[in-house]
């Protein structure tokens, strides 16, 4: 008699366990359709625009940094203006997530969106379907300005046929979307129309927090939910060598002027603008050195000039690469 209790008291867990996945795994599936305004942004053909948009998607956007295969990776690194088919791929805890084609084929790219789709996934994380877009991409505030030139350029661009594996969200991912506790992230403040843009510690705020999304990984976080658990630019979440590739791990550091603790002390402007210009040292580093270091000297600038006068937090991170080998944290 006891047996058979124990029997039925595991047939009920695991009974019970297999509904309340399909029960999540059903309402993520039909509850993944997300509203939000389609802002009124119209692609131009003028060139000046365009170039814009361009130095964009290379530069401080870094949009080519992801928006390639894999093995292209190395490429963009170097300078190559590779296409951006889409095939970039990150397995954390939710999900594997894949970078889509920016190219405007009809079939496998943005060709058949509309201008104001495309700008709602960029700001409001909204696919042209209602799918939710997980915030790797934090451009809610980005000028109607850039984000036309952005839209622009990509429209400009060669179509480019590129068939792709979605993206795929893990049971945890999709009890996070059930629970709302992943969902899509717009502006809390109407964006700018424009910005001026100039060497001054305004336009690096512009930089920092809206365009180049320094934040996003200077800032400790949950790699579960994304949200952001510690002071701002105060040095980064561990980035784990199974996250990256051959072995090496991160922790990015902390960019306030803290005199102890902070890079930004150590640094001069002119040594801060040769550094973005020397491009990467470690290859599998998650910092966007093929793009940023295309940057010119005027967004450099602006960006050193911001984070040294971002309020100074003392947070010591006492070691920022790990090597293959050596003992990784936690």
């Amino acid at each position: 008699m006891k047996t058979l209790l124990k029997i039925l008291k595991w047939f009920g867990i695991i009974t019970g366990s297999i509904i309340i996945l399909l029960i999540i795994s059903v309402y993520a599936m039909y509850s993944n359709k997300f509203e939000a305004p389609l802002p009124t942004i119209q692609a131009s053909t003028d060139s000046s625009i365009i170039a814009r948009g361009k130095y964009l998607a290379y530069g401080p956007m870094h949009c080519a940094s992801c928006h390639v295969p894999m093995d292209k990776i190395a490429d963009v690194e170097k300078g190559i203006e590779v296409p951006m088919t889409g095939g970039w791929e990150l397995d954390i805890p939710p999900g594997t997530f894949r970078s889509v084609n920016l190219t405007p084929d009809m079939e496998t790219g943005i060709g058949k969106m509309t201008d104001a789709q495309i700008a709602r996934a960029l700001r409001h994380g909204v696919a042209h379907d209602g799918r939710l877009l997980v915030a790797f991409m934090p451009f809610q505030k980005v000028s109607d300005e850039d984000l036309t030139a952005l839209i622009s350029y990509l429209r400009s661009q060669a179509p480019v046929k590129s068939n792709l594996k979605p993206t795929e969200y893990k049971f945890m991912g999709k009890a996070l979307i059930a629970f709302g506790m992943l969902k899509p992230e717009g502006p809390k403040v109407t964006p700018p129309k424009t910005v001026i843009r100039d060497s001054s510690i305004a336009y690096g705020d512009y930089l920092v927090n809206n365009v180049a999304n320094c934040k996003g990984c200077h800032t400790d976080r949950s790699m579960m939910t994304g949200e952001f658990t510690g002071p701002d630019l105060a040095g980064g979440h561990f980035f784990a060598p199974e996250a990256m590739s051959e072995g090496y791990g991160y922790i990015p550091p902390n960019l306030t002027p803290d005199k102890e603790t902070g890079v930004m002390a150590e640094w001069t402007e002119t040594a801060f603008i040769n550094r973005f210009h020397q491009g990467r040292v470690y290859k599998t580093s998650p910092m966007p050195w093929g793009s940023f270091s295309r940057m010119d000297e005027i967004d450099i600038k602006a960006i050193y000039r911001y984070l040294k006068s971002v309020a100074p937090v003392k947070k010591k991170i006492e070691k920022t690469v790990f090597q293959p080998g050596d003992k990784m944290p936690g």
